[in-house]
């Protein structure tokens, strides 16, 4: 969606500061959708999500819709695998989390949850997790690890192979196995490599993709068709 616009020095306005966000509602849900915002302080070039966390009712913004992502070849997540993993770095959880919501209603995937954050109450979403962990217990697992703080009942840093082995479906699944990560850059290429972009001719944007698999998950044994890197 777009947001406000950023000011010159000379006050004039920039361009409008714009963001992608992923709803966490059900795609189905009608008439309206859930994001999840974190309203981080303002910083040139930022303050979307400040913006929209000030909004009150009746307040509007303008957004457009994305085209369907594509994962290794289908938009569909329905029916391709028995078990499902998301890793997800921070916010990164809120488009993994959707798929989450469509596995859980509308298949009989297994699904296993590695959230990674710095401390604990960073984790976003938890009591829901949690609750879905509960309720589906036969089929949702949820791991989480703490990046600068040590707590009881938690896993601790970044990730590794260990991590993997413990929160993650088996590689040895084949392709009935799928690997979802997503979060800040840096947090994607440790995990997975770099998503990288096509090369243009005329010196602009190339769309994105995935690039080869690296990183932790390749070292946990899986293959480049088990990943999806957003």
């Amino acid at each position: 969606g777009d947001g406000n616009e950023e000011a010159t020095d000379d006050g004039s306005p920039k361009k409008p500061l714009a963001k992608s966000y992923s709803p966490i509602s059900h795609p189905s849900q009608k008439d309206t959708f859930e994001l999840l915002v974190k309203a981080y302080p303002f910083q040139p070039g930022g303050g979307v999500g400040a913006y929209l966390c000030g909004l009150q009712p009746g307040d509007s913004f303008e957004g457009k819709l994305k085209s369907q992502r594509i994962m290794h070849s289908s938009p569909e997540v329905l029916g391709r695998w028995s078990h499902v993993g998301l890793v997800a770095g921070g916010t990164g959880i809120a488009p993994l989390y959707q798929i989450l919501m469509i596995l859980l209603r509308d298949d009989t995937t297994k699904i296993s949850i590695l959230s990674i954050n710095c401390s604990e109450q960073d984790i976003l979403l938890k009591q829901e997790m949690d609750e879905l962990a509960e309720r589906y217990s036969d089929r949702v697992s949820v791991t989480y690890s703490l990046t600068s703080e040590a707590k009881p009942g938690y896993s601790a840093g970044r990730g590794d192979v260990a991590l993997v082995q413990k929160a993650l479906p088996d590689p040895s699944l084949k392709d009935k196995v799928m690997i979802f990560v997503c979060g800040k850059d840096g947090f994607v290429e440790t995990w997975g490599g770099k998503v990288e972009r096509e090369k243009t001719t005329d010196g602009s944007k190339g769309k994105k993709i995935q690039g080869p698999l690296l990183g932790i998950l390749r070292d946990a044994g899986y293959d480049a068709s088990q990943v999806f890197k957003y």
